[in-house]
């Protein structure tokens, strides 16, 4: 059987990881391949629109037009009874996130008279998984992709805090939608490697209790915290005294390093859950995805969770999540 076809959707820049993940490429543009469907929530593509159709148009109303007859097309004996994802995107080529919104705009007026439909709609990317909906990606002025079906690995933007003290901040709340929850009050966090402190403030700000371990200093809203300890000390040193429910590690040090210190936590039972970046620089992201995913890595096989995605915030690294089994 013919594997259908999917629209995969990334960050720019990362088309040929993306390619890589699906086997190959049919065709592609920033941001953005169209390859088969491999049935897996890949890494680097955030979304992937499920068995996708071309709409082509010359104008904003013609394209907004196509989509609306989709929409209603494929709405025929469907019911509508809880909130389901409208989601319109586009390629990074300039000027076209301003097109994309006018069209957006325009397929809400072309259905105005399914106003008791279109009440459910919730704009922007759905959670992790299979959701049904309408998803619109402009890859052109005069070209788009529609789908109901889409598969989203967690990837989204996130909202800045102007208190928090690093960019990485975002990194750290948009992986929590990859692994499915966030800290809470109650918990402890141990943030090795957390100077200047966006990883520490984060799980702060959600209430749990926050052992920063960093010879460098701690800035923002993670300095004098009073729910953060600051302890100066190497993190691949460290050993908690008791075991903690949350481990972060945003380590410059090389993924090889990073990937032991998990292991060691995990074996050990240190934590029961973990968010930790591995920097791939110029090596192959996809030879260490495999490292990460392999039983032999001495990880996976202990984890009920275990995901590994270049979120949205990512630059040239990979954020990994997991939760442990129960004893």
């Amino acid at each position: 059987m013919t594997a259908k076809l999917a629209l995969h959707i990334g960050q720019a820049g990362f088309e040929t990881f993306m390619a890589k993940e699906a086997g190959r490429a049919l065709e592609k543009g920033p941001g953005w391949i169209l390859a088969r469907d491999s049935g897996q929530e890949p890494c680097f593509a955030h979304l992937c629109l499920l068995e996708p159709v071309e709409l082509k148009a010359g104008s904003v109303n013609a394209l907004a037009g196509s989509a609306a007859d989709y929409f209603l097309q494929t709405s025929v004996g469907e019911r509508y009874e809880r909130p389901w994802p409208l989601c319109f995107e586009s390629a990074r080529l300039e000027g076209l996130a301003a097109r994309c919104r006018s069209v957006a705009e325009a397929f809400r007026l072309r259905v105005r008279r399914m106003s008791r439909v279109m009440k459910l709609a919730q704009e922007g990317r759905p959670d992790r998984g299979e959701s049904r909906g309408l998803f619109v990606f402009l890859t052109d002025f005069d070209r788009a992709f529609a789908a109901r079906l889409v598969r989203a690995g967690g990837q989204r933007r996130m909202a800045d805090d102007p208190r928090a003290p690093s960019r990485s901040y975002l990194k750290v709340e948009e992986a929590y939608l990859v692994l499915g929850e966030a800290p809470r009050p109650g918990q402890t966090v141990a943030d090795l490697g957390a100077a200047p402190g966006g990883w520490s403030y984060s799980a702060a700000k959600h209430g749990a209790r926050v052992l920063a371990v960093d010879n460098g200093p701690l800035k923002g809203g993670a300095a004098g915290n009073p729910a953060i300890e600051h302890r100066a000390a190497d993190a691949f040193k460290f050993r908690p005294r008791i075991p903690m429910d949350w481990l972060f590690g945003d380590l410059l040090d090389e993924p090889r390093k990073v990937l032991a210190l998990v292991r060691l936590w995990v074996e050990n039972r240190w934590c029961a859950r973990f968010i930790v970046n591995l920097k791939f620089g110029r090596g192959d992201p996809l030879a260490l995805l495999q490292k990460v995913l392999s039983p032999r890595a001495g990880i996976a096989s202990r984890c009920a969770v275990l995901r590994a995605r270049h979120l949205y915030h990512d630059r040239e690294e990979l954020t990994v999540v997991g939760r442990l089994k129960a004893r």
